[in-house]
C-alpha cells in the first residue's frame, strides 16, 4: 500500500543534532505545503532530537525532505519516516513514552501519569499538545530551573510570559510566586491550550493569555512586568530586546531561552547593550537559559 492511500492521521518523524533541532522544527510548523498540524520535539540527549510533525492527509515524503535538508546544516539528520497513526490518540502516543520531569521543585508529568504522581504545589500536568513545552525539552527545563531559584530569592508583582506554547512556564511562575502573570502567544491554539492547562491547575484567575505577536499588542505596551519570560528562538529575542528594555521596570529581570550555547554570547551582548547585566546562565544538552538583570536588579524582589 502506498503512503498515499493510508488511513488515518499520518505522522513524519526525524532525529537531528541540537544545532538544527529549532531550525527543522519551526520550518516543518510554519510550512504551508505540506501544512501540518502540530510540530513536537524530543529531546534523546545527548545532542539528538526528534522532531515529530503530524498531518491530517499524507504528507508528500519529497516535499518534507526539501524543507527538513533547507533547515538542516550539519547533515547528521536520520532517514525520515512518515507512519499512519489510526483511530488513535497521538497525544497519548507521543507522551507514552515521556515520564515525568523534574526541575528543582517542580515536578512536570503527562496524564497518562496522572494516578502515580504526589500531587503538591510545584506539579503541575502538561501534554504534549499543539503548542510547545512540556519540559522534556533542555530550553523548558532550564527555564524551571531559574524560576525555581528565583522563587526562593522573593516575588515579583507581575510577570509576563512571551511565547507561552503549553503555558507551562506561566503556570510554574504563577504557582512559585503566587502572583498574577500575563501569558501571550502568537498561535491562537497555543493561547487556548495554556488557558486549559492553567484550569488543570486550578490557577485560571492568576494565569491570564491573550494572543499578541511578540510584545505589539496595546495592552502589553501597558504593563510594567518586573518580570520578563520568553522560551523562544535567538532571532526573535534579539528583535524583542529593545521593547523588553522599555516595558521591564528598573531592577527587573528578562528569563531568555530556546537559544544555543553557542547563540548565548550574542544575546547576552544584545541585552547588555540595553542596560540589561547576565546574573545567571543554565547550559543543559547545548541549550542556554539566560537570566538578566536590568540595571539594579538586587532590589527586585519584595
Amino acid at each position: 500500500m502506498s503512503e498515499a492511500s493510508l488511513p488515518g492521521l499520518y505522522r513524519a518523524i526525524v532525529e537531528v543534532g541540537q544545532s538544527d533541532a529549532m531550525r527543522i522544527a519551526q520550518i516543518l510548523d510554519e510550512a504551508e505545503h505540506p501544512q501540518s498540524l502540530s510540530v513536537s520535539t524530543f529531546d534523546f540527549g545527548p545532542g539528538r532530537f526528534e522532531i515529530s510533525a503530524l498531518y491530517n492527509t499524507a504528507p508528500d515524503r519529497n516535499d518534507l525532505q526539501a524543507l527538513i535538508n533547507a533547515a538542516a546544516t550539519d547533515r547528521s539528520a536520520s532517514p525520515l519516516r512518515i507512519e499512519v497513526v489510526p483511530d488513535a490518540d497521538w497525544v497519548t502516543i507521543s507522551q507514552g513514552q515521556r515520564g515525568p520531569v523534574r526541575a528543582g521543585r517542580f515536578l512536570i508529568h503527562g496524564s497518562h501519569d496522572r494516578g502515580r504522581i504526589a500531587r503538591n504545589r510545584y506539579t503541575i500536568e502538561i501534554d504534549a499538545d499543539q503548542a510547545f513545552g512540556t519540559a522534556h525539552h533542555a530550553t523548558t527545563l532550564g527555564c524551571l530551573f531559574v524560576l525555581d531559584e528565583l522563587a526562593k530569592w522573593g516575588r515579583p508583582n507581575l510577570v509576563l510570559d512571551v511565547g507561552t506554547g503549553t503555558g507551562v512556564l506561566a503556570i510554574a511562575a504563577a504557582l512559585a510566586f503566587d502572583r498574577a502573570v500575563i501569558a501571550t502567544d502568537n498561535d491562537p491554539v497555543a493561547v487556548r491550550i495554556a488557558q486549559q492547562n492553567a484550569a488543570k491547575a486550578h490557577i485560571s484567575q492568576s494565569v491570564h493569555a491573550f494572543v499578541a505577536d511578540g510584545l505589539a499588542h496595546p495592552k502589553l505596551c501597558r504593563l510594567a512586568p518586573d518580570l520578563i519570560v520568553a522560551n523562544i528562538l535567538a532571532r526573535p529575542l534579539y528583535a524583542l530586546a529593545p521593547a523588553m528594555a522599555r516595558i521591564i521596570v528598573p531592577g527587573g529581570y528578562v528569563l531568555l531561552s530556546g537559544i544555543t550555547e553557542s547563540q548565548a554570547r550574542g544575546t547576552t551582548a544584545r541585552y547588555s547593550s540595553l542596560g540589561f547585566v547576565l546574573e545567571k546562565q543554565i547550559i543543559l544538552d547545548g541549550w542556554a537559559a539566560l537570566l538578566l538583570g536590568h540595571r539594579s536588579a538586587s532590589t527586585l524582589f519584595d
